[in-house]
């Protein structure tokens, strides 16, 4: 199980540095002699056709937020499903202060941005900006220190970010839908029974499975909610373990996520970072970060996530609803607190449904997820760093 855990996290800390080159590439580009190409890149119209019953034409930076990061949902659901039915979330006591904490890291990043933006309509649709954790950075980041970090805590927080991602997963579906269209919902949720009955059925090809997927991909996209949560659906009806044709126990969700994390990984979400990390520098003043908005998701990120998981944390524990992770100090637990800071892609993702990429603020909402992110991902290292394991303690 260790060494399972840390190829995962091996993946995601790799992931996490390319993440980091991608992000300051796109910010020279934005800042650059590029920018006009760059943002003729980013505006290019791709259409797509199926005769005279469907017809899709969007920017690219669209195909990648709607299309893309739906493939990147997909492996989310995966990871999620694959956790709760077999792996660390498995059991209560395994759910019980991952949950919590995630809670925590939620609700106080939220309460400090609405503290800021109250009395704004438009600027209130940010709210969900700051509640989010980027795992691959923050595991990324954990990566960096090796032993001095017990394994128990790298578990402790990849299971946060577990249900961090639930916590936007719902957040996107209930909160960030535009007008919905009756015959695109049932049209997609036709295409989830029929999921749900292949599920039953035990087919184990994936490549059923990603041809009703795509259906249901295009469906939702049409029906107004947002198109990544086809993903989410189409990973919870992929069986876990299924018996094969020689009597043999196989996997389609675990083989799936296994093909997928590549692909996420270098090549998904770097893509959507340089799509949209991209910040117009020029001609920003140091007031304009001081914003509501801009100091809504600082404050949110850098002081919400880890008041709010360290709050719900300590509660937890001393109720004993819960332990801290085997081998880890309250020093280390408060470094993973910050490091939950780490929004960056997740928050970006929200940042674009919230706005819409709108220019209200002249890019400022942005730089404030690069700047939270990056006090978060330094403050948490150095923590870690100095703070020490329980003694007399194998993890």
């Amino acid at each position: 199980m260790k060494i399972l855990i840390n190829e995962y996290i091996k993946k995601e800390s790799a992931s996490g540095i390319i993440l980091i080159f991608v992000t300051i590439v796109a910010l020279l580009f934005r800042n650059s002699s590029f920018s006009e190409v760059y943002d003729a890149f980013l505006k290019t119209i791709i259409t797509f056709s199926f005769g005279d019953i469907l017809l899709i034409e969007k920017p690219l930076i669209l195909w990648i937020n709607d299309g893309l990061m739906a493939i990147f949902f997909l492996l989310v659901g995966l990871e999620i499903k694959r956790e709760l039915l077999a792996g660390h979330l498995s059991s209560l006591s395994k759910i019980a202060l991952p949950a919590i904490a995630a809670a925590g890291g939620m609700i106080v990043p939220a309460l400090i941005f609405v503290s800021f933006n109250f009395d704004s309509d438009f600027a209130m649709r940010g709210w969900a900006i700051p509640t989010a954790t980027d795992i691959a950075f923050a595991l990324g980041i954990l990566s960096l220190l090796g032993k001095k970090v017990p394994v128990s805590l790298k578990i402790f927080l990849m299971a946060l970010a577990i249900f961090d991602d639930l916590g936007a997963i719902l957040i996107i579906a209930v909160f960030y839908t535009s007008d919905l269209s009756l015959l695109s919902i049932l049209a997609a949720l036709a295409c989830t029974i029929t999921l749900i009955v292949m599920n039953r059925l035990n087919i184990i090809r994936p490549t059923a499975y990603i041809l009703v997927g795509l259906i249901l991909w295009v469906s939702v996209l049409k029906s107004g909610v947002h198109a990544t949560l086809a993903g989410i659906i189409l990973a919870f009806t992929i069986p876990l373990a299924v018996k094969n044709d020689k009597n043999k126990s196989v996997s389609p969700l675990k083989n799936l996520e296994h093909n997928l994390h590549f692909w996420v990984a270098y090549f998904i979400l770097p893509i959507f970072a340089f799509v949209n990390a991209g910040v117009n520098l020029k001609g920003l003043s140091f007031e304009q970060l001081l914003t509501p908005v801009s100091l809504g998701i600082i404050l949110g990120l850098f002081l919400g996530k880890q008041l709010g998981v360290m709050l719900f944390v300590y509660i937890a524990v001393r109720l004993n609803l819960a332990k801290l992770p085997k081998c880890a100090s309250w020093m280390q637990i408060y470094g993973v607190a910050v490091l939950t800071g780490i929004g960056f892609t997740m928050s970006l993702f929200i940042d674009s449904l919230a706005y819409q990429d709108s220019d209200m603020y002249a890019y400022t909402d942005k730089l404030a997820i690069l700047i939270g992110s990056f006090l978060s991902g330094i403050v948490g290292y150095l923590i870690l760093r100095k703070a020490k394991s329980k003694k007399f303690c194998q993890s």
